[in-house]
């Protein structure tokens, strides 16, 4: 076989990379034209100066004398300007293709599935979009010109050193299987590098990250000279992979040097042989050696290249494998209009990818519309998981869930999605004002007065006209500029907003005081009686009212029936809402 399927890959992997040019095919066809004058040039320049150095020192010639600097001078006029023109259109192209692969890789993001997040750290995440692009932009531009200018170059000067010499020409026999040879074990060895050195500053984004959002606990815990250690650890690692990729680097480039000595000396002993000696004019000579010469720089970057090329190509196929990845199954073609609400999980079952053991076992349950379903139990108990399926972040791995009778697969994700509200335990808000967050995507063209009234439903709008430019005041990376109580109601009145059918409560009031957990309490009740709410609650105290409680353990229900009946079953909610109010010294309600 002419290539190894390694090979193919490889190829496969380029020639789709160096497709992201097509779109930028003017600046590319007119880099590609001025790094084809350069090398011609640099041709030109060792072509001439066989006949100018004769016409000069042998024949003594006026006119070449006068002419040779202007010659000269030209060529290089020419030569600079088709430098310019290729570094500034390869620079455009290459800020293009990274600007269009990132792009690509934020959009595949944007629709992959849970499970695809949950299974890599968010350092890898963000370094692909930072990091590997970048490499890949090294790839499909800077390689691409040094393999065009130089490869041209190369075979220009071999063109030029035949045509005057082919006896001379000889010592390319020596030169050019070795470089080659070199260059393809230094390939593979910058491969395996570049692979460990993609995984090693996604781990270092990963900790860099961790240690910018957890400095409070890290200051708190005194952990600086834990974090150092772990930190230093990896950044060694990396420093021992770049120390290698440079020792590999240099390596090449002595040897690639000390095979052109060789061959230069073969060369020079070729010419003083006396049947060329004799034969042979000092233009040839030196224009011969000068082809040499010349020969020899555009090699050692045609080696050095690789180190760029297998960057390029281990990160690209990095990227491809997330742009080719599969996104959230939509298959359904239903539109999710006029929801009553009404909620039935049939026989669920659900197990996590890389669990040994089901999360959720033969789960069968009824929400009517306009209901309150609150789900208890330990942590761990399924609860979440369960919750989670409603939007479908996961899809149950057996039985089905139907939403007004039809099951949720059925619909049109983001259709079914615009049916939901979720507030969690952990709220996400984004660095942005305070109408942005409450007014976020699909709700960004609400008015100012709308925004309001879902900030005075969550009881938010008492502190917000009290910020100091109310609900255009910026709240800073992850609302770090507000309290945990505040975010938390910033969090609802986004739901409130949304004002969806159905709506999903995790701890959506763990963050919050005695005091704004009351009122926030009181607004949920307005809202939950004309929607199917889930609550997962710990706390059971704030779950008595609801229409059914369910409770879950293993992954499986328990018990089910009002906060009444379960009391008077005396079993395990029974047994939960006594330990609850002993720890907390609470007099139980009767």
């Amino acid at each position: 076989m002419l290539f190894s399927p390694a090979t193919r890959i490889v190829w496969r992997t380029y020639r789709r990379l160096l497709g992201y040019t097509a779109s930028h095919r003017r600046m590319a066809t007119v880099a590609m034209l001025a790094m084809v004058v350069d090398a011609l040039c640099m041709t030109l320049f060792a072509k001439l100066i066989k006949p100018l150095l004769d016409r000069l020192f042998i024949d003594r010639d006026p006119s070449t004398i006068f002419w040779m600097p202007l010659w000269i001078i030209s060529i290089f006029v020419v030569r600079s300007i088709a430098s310019f023109a290729s570094d500034y259109a390869m620079a455009y192209v290459a800020r293009s293709v990274v600007y269009d692969m990132r792009n690509d890789v934020f959009t595949a993001y944007m629709y992959l599935p849970v499970d695809y997040f949950n299974a890599e750290s968010d350092g890898m995440q963000i370094a692909r979009v930072s990091y590997t692009c970048e490499q890949v932009a090294q790839a499909a531009t800077d390689a691409v010109k040094t393999i065009l200018i130089d490869g041209l170059t190369v075979i220009g000067l071999v063109a030029v050193m035949i045509y005057y010499s082919a006896e001379l020409a000889l010592a390319l026999l020596i030169m050019v299987p070795t470089v080659a040879l070199i260059a393809t074990k230094v390939s593979q060895s910058y491969r395996r590098s570049s692979a460990l050195m993609q995984l090693a500053m996604g781990t270092i984004t990963s900790v860099v990250a961790s240690a910018v959002t957890s400095y409070r606990e890290i200051k708190t815990y005194s952990a600086q000279l834990q974090e150092k250690k772990r930190f230093f650890v990896i950044t060694e690692r990396v420093q021992r992979l770049n120390l290698k990729v440079a020792a590999t680097s240099a390596l090449a480039t002595a040897l690639v040097q000390l095979v052109a000595a060789v061959a230069l000396a073969f060369l020079i002993y070729l010419a003083t042989r006396p049947n060329l000696l004799y034969s042979m004019t000092p233009g040839t000579f030196f224009a011969v050696i000068m082809a040499m010469g010349g020969i020899l720089p555009s090699l050692k970057r045609l080696t050095g290249v690789q180190a760029a090329m297998q960057r390029g190509m281990v990160a690209a196929e990095d990227l491809f494998a997330v742009i080719d990845a599969p996104a959230e199954p939509d298959e359904g073609q239903l539109l999710a209009d006029g929801i009553q609400g009404e909620l039935e999980f049939r026989h669920v079952q659900f197990t996590y990818s890389a669990a040994p053991t089901p999360a959720l076992r033969d789960i069968t349950l009824r929400c009517r519309p306009g209901t309150v379903t609150a789900l208890v139990g330990r942590s761990g108990s399924g609860k979440s998981t369960l919750s989670s399926l409603v939007p479908r972040f996961h899809d149950p791995s057996g039985g089905s869930i139907r939403l007004d009778g039809i099951d949720l697969r059925d619909y049109r994700l983001a259709s079914l999605r615009q049916n939901i509200s979720w507030v969690g335990q952990s709220v996400v808000l984004f660095d942005d004002t305070v109408a942005a967050n409450i007014a976020y995507g699909e709700l960004s063209r609400a008015s100012e007065q709308d925004i309001r009234k879902a900030a005075e439903a969550a009881n938010a709008w008492g502190f917000i006209e009290q910020l100091p430019q109310g609900l255009h005041t910026p709240i800073g990376r992850d609302g770090e500029l507000l309290s945990g109580g505040q975010r938390q109601r910033i969090a609802i009145a986004r739901a409130v907003l949304k004002d969806a059918p159905l709506l999903i409560l995790d701890e959506a009031t763990s963050a919050l005081d005695t005091e704004s957990e009351q009122l926030i309490q009181e607004a949920l009740q307005r809202l939950m009686h004309r929607r199917t709410t889930l609550v997962i609650a710990h706390r059971l105290s704030t779950i008595q009212h609801a229409d059914q409680i369910v409770m879950i353990d293993r992954g499986r229900i328990i018990e089910h029936g009002t906060h009444a009946s379960l009391l008077a079953a005396d079993g395990a909610y029974a047994h939960l809402y006594r330990l609850q109010f002993s720890q907390s010294g609470s007099r139980q309600p009767s």
